[in-house]
């Protein structure tokens, strides 16, 4: 296969989409261990958001991350554009919407709806990405008052959350995007790997098995948070 159909065959998009989909599955165990962190001030009342802010400058400031980020937003796009053609290349040769019978009465309503579920959380990202990235890294919006550690001045991105995760509609937007996220990660994970060339069905059910935690997990994890900064469970 030519550099060229792996993005214009429809082999070839199956495959990036499996490599990409790998590839921001990393990205999610990295992402939810490092937002984990707020739920210090669980077990630590005097944390009052340190452990978090320092991660959350750790990633922003280190070189090496700022460029892995290049990479990571060309994947993100890149997962999305193939996705959409994907879908539309599905829907010509079905001829049929979400409405109507898809003719695979083997598969699970979400391996069918990947579409739908990928649209909403393209909309939870650019919410995200409005919230906590664009102000990290360009407007400073809500960032006015740095915090210091040990001497060093960092953005208060967890009094950022507090603020931005009181409004009632965000924390359900965010619950949305969670549930998205799940349902489109227990068909994607298993995906990716058999996009890749994973075939034995003894690794296919333990894949599966793992796709289903993994799923789990990390959605709760991120729902959890904005619900217990809601709450006040913390913070």
């Amino acid at each position: 296969m030519t550099f060229k159909q792996m993005f214009t065959s429809s082999i070839g998009k199956k495959l990036v989409m499996g490599l990409t989909g790998l590839f921001l599955i990393s990205f999610l165990i990295v992402h939810v261990s490092i937002n984990a962190t707020i739920f210090a001030d669980l077990f630590n009342p005097d944390d009052n958001g340190e452990m978090f802010n320092k991660a959350a400058h750790f990633m922003g400031s280190t070189v090496l991350i700022r460029i892995l980020e290049v990479g990571l937003m060309a994947g993100i796009v890149l997962h999305i554009v193939q996705g959409y053609m994907l879908e539309m290349l599905n829907r010509k040769a079905r001829a049929v919407g979400y409405d109507k019978p898809m003719g695979n009465a083997g598969s699970k309503w979400y391996s069918r709806s990947m579409g739908l579920l990928g649209t909403l959380l393209l909309l939870f990202f650019i919410l995200h990405f409005s919230h906590f990235w664009v102000p990290a890294r360009f407007t400073h919006q809500g960032l006015d008052m740095p915090v210091n550690y040990n001497g060093v001045d960092m953005h208060d991105m967890f009094s950022l959350m507090k603020v931005t995760f009181s409004q009632l509609w965000v924390v359900i937007a965010y619950i949305i995007g969670c549930i998205s996220l799940f349902w489109h990660l227990m068909h994607g994970f298993q995906s990716a790997f058999r996009t890749v060339g994973v075939s034995n069905n003894r690794y296919l059910v333990l894949l599966s098995s793992i796709g289903v935690g993994f799923s789990l997990i990390v959605s709760l994890l991120f729902a959890l948070m904005p619900i217990a900064m809601y709450l006040e469970w913390i913070g």
